[in-house]
């Protein structure tokens, strides 16, 4: 390193570093990487791109794990390039995205706004340590959510994914009971069908039989499960709707530290929407219990039911709020748990004293950075009417699919539209037919589902929701 003379202190200039040379092959045994990058990876066309695409996940096969999925995935296809609503394969065909990427991208990719934000945060620092320390995003991202949730949600717990957000809800939860002199409630409340990540604690509380966790049962602590709501988003919730989660409550409320639920739509578990008046309603018994209320919002935080969080629709607040995918608009992991102070002064009771979790890239920079200009600019885009066009046209799109024999139900609420079948859907048919289309949608088990960025327009939802018809009905 070398120093300048500027003014009044010297500033520090970075010598000139020398493009690293190519590691040679560790293990000559194996095939090396092929030289050079890929260049723009969409150039290719025809025979060419076709090698490209078909060398990347053949490489891919034999050294990366995809998530639910054997060893070498499979169908598989290689994305080069993802902007607006469009991802664009290394084969150089182009595909409306009705994912979200998990439901994470809601203005789309390489949104100007938040590619900016990036730039200006990696200009001061990427990451720094949370323990200690504090910075400008983190702060002011904390205030942003804390204004924008409902009260009387206070304190925000940064963390890096859903799954952690929900441990540390669940941690919370248990650790507040110590604080308050009742140690002995450690079990959780929650309903059938549902979905709270895939970390051990947010596993335990995911539907224990037909969830995709049932393997790992034996390894779980046993928690309390209740039948799902039955009443639809639209129906009138009565007591009889209610009648054996609130005698389980009451036998159990002893024991019970928090109910544990989604609010409004049950997500990966199931794709079902409920009456806001039944979780009115729970929350109701779990004031008069006196038991903790723990609303996962990942998934459909932020706009994605119609309401800018699913609590909003039943006029409820809980007492610990999970939220994660759609935070950073799909640019880098971040989620938060926030609580009332409540809940904080009862964690800090504890013998303790603090709350003992802390995640190493927790409250992140970058992804604080990203975060709240992501989430500026939702609060300041006409969300509301972008989410209800795409309701309308969801339902527009996906009706004539209610009439082909092989369709159970088809489903709508706010940007999030369903089809599911009688029997589970092929992957290894249905997917690239989808692909062959011209949509991503990324169906399982006997859910064909879309969740759009907020910006794509009736044209496009038009050809996501034709796509997605067209492909049920030759497959079911």
């Amino acid at each position: 390193m070398t120093a300048q003379m500027s003014g009044s202190a010297p500033e520090v200039v970075p010598e000139a570093v020398p493009e690293p040379a190519r590691a040679a092959n560790p293990h000559p045994d194996r095939p090396a990487r092929p030289d050079g990058d890929l260049g723009d990876l969409g150039a290719p066309d025809g025979a060419g791109a076709r090698e490209v695409a078909g060398d990347l996940v053949a490489r891919d096969q034999r050294v990366v794990w995809h998530p639910y999925a054997p060893p070498a995935a499979a169908p598989l296809f290689a994305v080069a390039q993802a902007s607006g609503v469009r991802l664009r394969l290394t084969d150089g065909r182009e595909l409306i995205d009705g994912m979200s990427s998990w439901w994470a991208a809601i203005h789309g990719y390489r949104h100007p706004v938040l590619d900016a934000a990036a730039h200006r945060q990696l200009a001061d620092m990427s990451h720094v340590m949370f323990g200690g320390l504090t910075h400008e995003p983190a702060v002011r991202l904390a205030e942003t959510l804390v204004e924008m949730t409902p009260r009387p949600l206070r304190r925000v717990f940064f963390s890096d994914s859903g799954s952690v957000a929900v441990e540390v809800a669940i941690k919370m939860a248990l650790q507040y009971w110590t604080g308050r002199g009742r140690p002995r409630r450690t079990r959780l409340l929650t309903i059938r069908r549902g979905y709270h990540g895939d970390t051990s604690g947010a596993m335990a509380v995911c539907d224990p039989d037909a969830g995709m966790h049932h393997l790992f049962s034996h390894l779980l602590p046993q928690h309390i499960f209740a039948p799902p709501p039955t009443c639809g988003f639209d129906e009138a919730c009565e007591d009889v709707h209610l009648a054996e989660f609130a005698a389980l409550l009451a036998a159990h409320a002893h024991e019970v530290a928090a109910v544990i639920l989604e609010p409004v739509v049950q997500g990966t578990g199931a794709m079902r929407f409920y009456a806001p008046e039944w979780l009115a309603r729970v929350r109701a018994l779990c004031d008069e219990h006196e038991v903790l209320l723990i609303a996962d919002e990942i998934a459909v935080g932020f706009g994605r039911s119609g309401a800018l969080f699913g609590c909003d629709h039943a006029g409820i607040s809980p007492d610990i709020m999970c939220v994660g995918k759609a935070l950073t608009g799909g640019y880098l992991s971040l989620a938060a748990t926030l609580c009332t102070d409540e809940v904080a002064d009862g964690v800090a009771a504890s013998p303790v004293g603090a709350f003992m979790h802390g995640p190493t890239f927790m409250a992140n920079p970058l992804a604080c950075a990203i975060a709240l200009a992501n989430v500026e600019l939702l609060l300041a885009s006409p969300w509301r009417e972008r989410v209800g066009a795409l309701e309308r046209g969801l339902r527009t799109g996906l009706a004539p699919a209610r009439a082909l024999p092989g369709v159970a139900d088809v489903r709508v609420l706010g940007a999030i539209g369903v089809i599911e079948t009688r029997e589970p859907v092929d992957m290894a048919v249905i997917q690239p037919l989808l692909v062959e289309l011209g949509v991503w949608v990324r169906p399982f088990g006997r859910l064909v589902y879309t969740m759009p960025p907020y910006i794509t327009t009736s044209d496009d939802l038009a050809t996501l929701t034709t796509a997605m018809v067209e492909a049920v009905a030759r497959t079911t």
